[in-house]
């Protein structure tokens, strides 16, 4: 079971030219962080980077840490591990389009994306959340260091889909968003785990 750090609220993020976009990490990168890994931009800058694992469902389900949040929840509604920075717990959550969102309690990110603070009341939030889903931790780069890895060919960056950020089947994320890419990343989602057994 994940331990679920301190939430880290409703915080603002850096703007940059991947917020907002997916990482999907090339077969070459073996980092067991990392390895067949989908990544949610939520900040890009000349401060470094930082994102939110989407594929690594953990066993605990939301119900475990935050009995408050699991009606909230969507499916799978278990804790997700977003990365091996364990410093905060982040909730990603997906707006009703035709509700007025309160400025408080909620930071918009993307769109209809934005973070929710998990110390706000869910009845509060309830009436304009869409979906959600509750992360231990994250994934962070320091400045330069995710460009470096992706000049050395470890990530792929594509736009992200709707149905990408919250899928009902996260584990196998990584071939659908690379076989909707065709050519040489609909090849690659067909690498196989252990290249030996090829």
């Amino acid at each position: 079971m994940p331990e679920i750090p301190e939430p880290l609220g409703a915080v603002p993020f850096e703007p940059g030219p991947l917020q907002g976009k997916i990482l999907v990490a090339s077969p070459s990168l073996i980092d067991p962080n990392f390895s067949r890994t989908v990544v949610f931009m939520l900040a890009h800058g000349d401060q470094g980077a930082l994102g939110l694992v989407l594929n690594r469902p953990s066993l605990t389900g939301v119900a475990s840490p935050l009995p408050q949040w699991e009606e909230l929840a969507s499916g799978p509604p278990l804790v997700f591990v977003g990365g091996p920075v364990s410093e905060g717990a982040i909730c990603l959550a997906r707006v009703k389009s035709e509700v007025s969102v309160p400025s408080s309690g909620y930071l918009p990110l993307s769109g209809a994306l934005g973070t929710v603070d998990l110390e706000a009341d869910p009845a509060f939030v309830a009436p304009w959340i869409e979906k959600l889903r509750v992360f231990a931790g994250y994934a962070g780069w320091g400045p330069g260091q995710l460009e470096a890895e992706m000049a050395a060919g470890a990530w792929w960056a594509f736009d992200a889909e709707e149905d990408d950020i919250f899928s009902q089947e996260p584990d196998d994320l990584w071939r659908r968003v690379l076989r909707r890419q065709g050519g040489k990343w609909a090849l690659a989602a067909a690498y196989p785990d252990d290249p030996s057994l090829n």
